[in-house]
């Protein structure tokens, strides 16, 4: 469902909105490789260097919304799907780790940057990880992605590690900056 707002001259206003997807309609399904497209040839295509085929694609978003351990978030603008993000839970068998769930394919496409919807995204993300009861979140960003870098940093995640040769982007390795974001409520006396 779209939520619309009407104005005076009862044109349909279509408001942003992040929405977690059970499942994915084709006319969703290619918004949101044609999203991947933009991000990917501007350089924030979360391991592709090149947008890849528009089927393989189609198979890799459909998969994910049939993992149960995923939860893939949509970022709407103008009624179109225009970004990412997937929360990643741990596997039943990693007990160490259960607390701990993870960020993956979080993007913007270019055309709907400046708009809050990352940081509305990352938001939703962290609300949605704090009441399933994770005590961590977790992310991993290329080094040149620096509005991505800023937003997590400004978001409360603290980079906790870098890894050289995180990526290659087609040119020269590139370094990769580990983030994590305490999601336990501090209990102020």
């Amino acid at each position: 469902m779209r939520p619309e707002i009407m104005d005076d001259s009862n044109k349909p206003i279509l408001q942003p909105v992040i929405e977690l997807m059970d499942d994915i309609s084709d006319r969703d399904l290619e918004d949101l490789c044609i999203a991947v497209d933009e991000a990917v040839l501007d350089g924030n295509g979360f391991g592709w260097l090149k947008p890849p085929e528009r089927s393989k694609q189609k198979s890799f978003w459909r998969g994910v919304v049939t993992m149960p351990m995923r939860e893939l978030y949509c970022a709407r603008f103008e009624g179109r799907i225009v970004g990412s993000a997937q929360l990643i839970k741990p596997f039943a068998n990693n007990e160490a780790g259960a607390h701990i769930a993870n960020i993956s394919t979080f993007f913007i496409a270019p055309y709907a940057r400046g708009h809050g919807l990352a940081i509305g995204m990352l938001e939703v993300l962290v609300q949605s990880a704090r009441k399933q009861g994770f005590k961590a979140l977790e992310v991993d960003v290329r080094e040149t992605q620096k509005a991505a870098i800023s937003l997590i940093e400004n978001s409360g995640f603290v980079r906790w590690g870098v890894k050289k040769k995180y990526a290659w982007n087609g040119e020269r390795f590139v370094s990769g900056f580990y983030y994590t974001k305490d999601l336990e409520e501090v209990v102020k006396l």
